[in-house]
């Protein structure tokens, strides 16, 4: 890896298909999307993208959904990770809600026994132990980054800059931004945040701003639409699930000028389905997200002059640099 490029990481919550709509079930295990998960290959062998696939349990679970990944990872074409979707990931000890969703709100011996309960059987099923952690609904809390050391993880990828989880009880990221950074109770452990900032005239002051537009006055008022068509300022990120290809672009090229080298792409695999998540309902909505993945990975790598990048390639070379 060239060590003064800027560098792109493509990240997968591979998880089971269910209703956005509707309340979470322990019964939603299906996870026949896995299978389907090579249509974004057509995509990334032409830029030489290895995706990480931070699977859930019901995907570790599934013979099926397995052979399907470990046959990418066999042929060095994908890295598999660990998502935790605690509703679905034994010990079943805690009540279904909103808030129990977020791991990190579990009590800290229950929310340990469900990631080392996915570790293993992830470690299990692929051969080989998880070195990459995404909480489901990004749900960290006080002390998962302590179980992850303790576990043998290196690098958490679930910050979501300038974001809040709050409404339903979710962790608030409005202050965080993108930066790289050490952490863990040891600072061994590496947090890759998911690529997300400000374009717009008041991009600088978009921390403070943001979250007086997105308020619940606010979005009664469609303040953060209304700000975006003006060109003062939007969120954007950096993924197909909702942003278009010209958004993602302009996140990338903002971030990219403010000094930002380590950026993040994020999608749900049940996407690549028509029908299974908001982003995707039609094949015509399928041919728009690979092909706006296309057209945001081609512009980074000729434009911005960036390179691919798995986060273990990106943790090795920060280590050994010391940095």
């Amino acid at each position: 890896m060239n060590r003064d490029r800027a560098t792109l990481s493509v990240v997968v919550d591979t998880e089971e298909e269910f209703d956005w709509s509707r309340p979470l079930s322990r019964d939603n295990t299906s996870v026949t999307n896995v299978v389907y998960q090579d249509r974004a290959h057509d995509v990334f062998r032409g830029f030489g993208v290895v995706p990480t696939y931070v699977v859930d349990y019901p995907v570790a679970n599934h013979p099926e959904a397995v052979t399907t990944l470990a046959r990418l990872a066999e042929r060095g074409e994908a890295e598999i990770g660990t998502h935790l979707h605690p509703w679905v990931n034994p010990p079943h000890d805690e009540l279904v809600t909103p808030f129990n969703s977020y791991a990190g709100n579990l009590p800290p011996e229950l929310e340990r026994a469900k990631l080392e309960t996915l570790t293993d059987r992830i470690t299990t099923a692929f051969g080989q132990r998880p070195q990459v952690y995404r909480a489901g609904r990004y749900g960290i809390g006080p002390a998962t980054y302590s179980h992850l050391r303790a576990l043998g993880y290196t690098i958490d990828t679930s910050v979501v800059p300038h974001t809040s989880f709050t409404a339903d009880g979710g962790p608030d990221f409005s202050d965080a931004d993108a930066s790289v950074r050490w952490c863990g109770p040891d600072a061994q452990l590496l947090e890759v945040p998911l690529t997300t900032g400000f374009c717009g005239v008041f991009r600088e002051a978009g921390p403070r701003v943001y979250p007086r537009l997105a308020s619940a006055t606010g979005m009664r008022l469609h303040a953060p639409g209304f700000a975006a068509r003006l060109g003062l300022l939007e969120r954007i990120r950096l993924t197909p699930e909702g942003p278009n290809a010209t958004e993602m672009k302009r996140i990338l090229r903002t971030q990219y000028a403010a000094g930002q080298r380590h950026f993040v792409l994020s999608y749900h695999s049940p996407s690549l389905v028509p029908g299974n998540t908001p982003y995707v309902r039609t094949a015509r909505d399928l041919d728009v997200f690979l092909a706006d993945m296309k057209s945001v990975i081609a512009f980074f790598t000729e434009e911005l002059g960036g390179v691919p990048s798995t986060l273990t390639q990106i943790h090795a070379q920060l280590a050994s640099d010391g940095t």
